[in-house]
C-alpha cells in the first residue's frame, strides 16, 4: 500500500502538505495545481485514506491540532515558526497521525470541541487568556518555543539567553569592541493585537555588553517585526549615522539577510568592514554571500519532540515535562577577528 511519504516524494512536497491535502484541510494555503497533483498521485497509487473521519473516530489514531499565531504571510517573512510546524507535521505523518486542523490565532476561532481533537500543539507564544481557553477545552496541550507554566504544561523550548551569549562571546573573543544589535520585537497575540513582551536576545545583549563594559545604546536598533525588510531598513539607519560598529549581532537570519543587502548597496564589506552574527540557521544562511555565522536552532526537532510529548500524554503520563533543546554556534564567513 502506498504511503504519504511516497506520495510526497513523487509530488515534490512535504509529507505534512500531503497529509493536509488528503484530509481536505481548508486552512492550508497551497496552489490548486499542487493540490491536484497530490490527489492524482494518490489515486494512481490507490492510496486509501482509511483513517478519514466519517462520523466515527478510530480510537487508536489520535487527532492533533496545531495552534499558531502567525499568518501565512508572516511565516514567509520569518520561517522560524513555520519550520517548527513542519517538524510537527512531518512527525505526525511518519506516525500516521492526522494534523487536519491548523488554527491561526490572528483570524480563527478558538473553538476546538467541534473538531473532536485529542490534543493540540501550540507553536509560539500565546496570551494567558488563550491558554485558559485551550485548557478549558482540552487536557492535552504542548507548547513549543514557550513555557507558560512548567508545573502544568508540557513544553519544548531553547535557552535564548545561553544561545545569545554564544553569539556575543564569539564576537568579543574575535576582538570586537563595538557590537551593534539589530532585532525585532517578541509579541504575544491577544484580542486581535500583538502585545510586546520581553525578548531575551535583546535583554541578554544588554546584560552581557554591560558586564563587559562594551554597551553602547547608540548602536542598538529595534523594529516591530523580525523581517528581511526591517533588517534592511535598520541597517540603512545605522549606516546613515556614519559611525558603524565593528560588528552586529542580528536577532534572526532573515533580518541579517536584509542588513547585509543594505551594507552591500553602499559597498561596505562583510566581514572585512563589519562582522555579522545572527540567529536561527535557516536554510538560506549557508547560501548567503558571505555564508552567515549564526546560532543554529533545531526547529524541526523541536516540533518532532512536541509530538512525542503529546503522544506520551495521551498514553497517560500526568507529570508535566519541559524539554530544553540545545543550540549550536555555526561559524561561517560573515564574521572574522577585528583587524
Amino acid at each position: 500500500m502506498a504511503t504519504i511519504k511516497e506520495i510526497a516524494q513523487l509530488a515534490n512536497v512535504s509529507s505534512g502538505t500531503v497529509s493536509r491535502v488528503l484530509n481536505n484541510d481548508k486552512t492550508l494555503s497551497v496552489a490548486e495545481e499542487t493540490r491536484k497533483r497530490i490527489l492524482d498521485i494518490a489515486e494512481e497509487l490507490n492510496y486509501s485514506i482509511n483513517r478519514k473521519r466519517q462520523g466515527k473516530k478510530d480510537e487508536k489514531t489520535p487527532f492533533i491540532g496545531i495552534v499558531s499565531w502567525q499568518s501565512p504571510e508572516e511565516e514567509v517573512d520569518d520561517p522560524y515558526f513555520a519550520s517548527i510546524r513542519k517538524g510537527v507535521e512531518n512527525e505526525c505523518s511518519a506516525r500516521g497521525i492526522f494534523t487536519n486542523k491548523l488554527i491561526r490565532l490572528n483570524h480563527d476561532s478558538m473553538n476546538l470541541r467541534d473538531n473532536e481533537l485529542d490534543g493540540v500543539i501550540v507553536v509560539g507564544r500565546v496570551s494567558i487568556d488563550d491558554i485558559k481557553k485551550l485548557r478549558s477545552q482540552l487536557d492535552n496541550v504542548v507548547f513549543v518555543n514557550h513555557s507558560p507554566d512548567e508545573e502544568m504544561y508540557d513544553s519544548v523550548v531553547i535557552d535564548f539567553e545561553k544561545a545569545t551569549k554564544k553569539a556575543l562571546y564569539h564576537l568579543i573573543q574575535q576582538g570586537h569592541k563595538r557590537i551593534g544589535y539589530i532585532g525585532g520585537q517578541e509579541k504575544v497575540y491577544q484580542e486581535g493585537k500583538g502585545l510586546v513582551i520581553e525578548d531575551q536576545r535583546l535583554t541578554t545583549y544588554e546584560k552581557v555588553l554591560k558586564e563587559e563594559g562594551l554597551f553602547d545604546s547608540t548602536v542598538l536598533y529595534v523594529s516591530d517585526e523580525y523581517t528581511l525588510q526591517q533588517g534592511y531598513e535598520l541597517m540603512k539607519e545605522a549606516i546613515t549615522t556614519g559611525n558603524l560598529p565593528d560588528a552586529f549581532f542580528v536577532g534572526s537570519d532573515t533580518m541579517a539577510i536584509g542588513a547585509i543587502r543594505a551594507l552591500k548597496e553602499v559597498e561596505i564589506r562583510v566581514p572585512e568592514d563589519v562582522s555579522i552574527v545572527s540567529f536561527n540557521d535557516i536554510e538560506m544562511a549557508s547560501f548567503m554571500n558571505p555564508p552567515l555565522t549564526t546560532v543554529k536552532v533545531y526547529t524541526e526537532k523541536m516540533g518532532e519532540t512536541a509530538v512525542k510529548l503529546l503522544l506520551d500524554r495521551l498514553e497517560g503520563r500526568t507529570l508535566p515535562l519541559k524539554v530544553i533543546c540545545p543550540t549550536k554556534l555555526v561559524m561561517r564567513e560573515s564574521s572574522i577577528p577585528k583587524r
